[in-house]
């Protein structure tokens, strides 16, 4: 028999695709180019500061960016990860943290406000970048497998 109705499993997976976004956790200091359309036209604006929060949940995943804005302004942002109106995010640096949820820094101000940033060894950063080539290695010959695949369907379409 077969089911009626999708299952909570298969709605959260739809709308998922691989956004090639470096690696961000709570804490660390990102900047998030951001798709703004005015008038007929299209710019990028950059949003960047501290993710204080991280929802992880399939396709409707958000993570919460903050940052001092003119006059000692906070602004928080709650960005879905897998929206089309972010360009790239960029990783601008690590912060040492505690918690999964920030959300104490939202009373404090000035320095007490700032994230610790995390500092790695010569052995952690040697090992992470190994992991990166690993990562690489392996993901390689799975996008060779669809370029092939890819080239040898246009050439079905050409001869047909």
């Amino acid at each position: 028999m077969k089911a009626s109705k999708l299952t909570r499993e298969t709605i959260n997976e739809l709308g998922m695709f691989d956004r090639n976004f470096p690696e961000f956790n709570v804490g660390d200091t990102v900047a998030v180019s951001l798709k703004v359309k005015e008038g007929g036209k299209e710019r990028i604006q950059v949003f960047a500061g501290d993710v204080i929060a991280m929802h992880k949940n399939g396709a409707s995943s958000t993570f919460t960016v903050r940052k001092i804005g003119a006059n000692a302004v906070s602004v928080e942002k709650v960005f879905p990860y897998y929206s089309p109106l972010i360009d790239s995010i960029k990783f601008v640096r690590g912060g040492k943290i505690r918690r999964a949820k920030l959300y104490y820094i939202r009373e404090r101000i000035g320095k007490a406000a700032r994230v610790a940033e995390k500092v790695l060894t010569k052995e952690q950063k040697e090992l992470k970048a190994q992991k990166k080539r690993a990562q690489k290695k392996a993901a390689a010959p799975a996008q060779d497998e669809q370029k092939k695949s890819a080239s040898t369907a246009s050439k079905e379409k050409k001869g047909e």
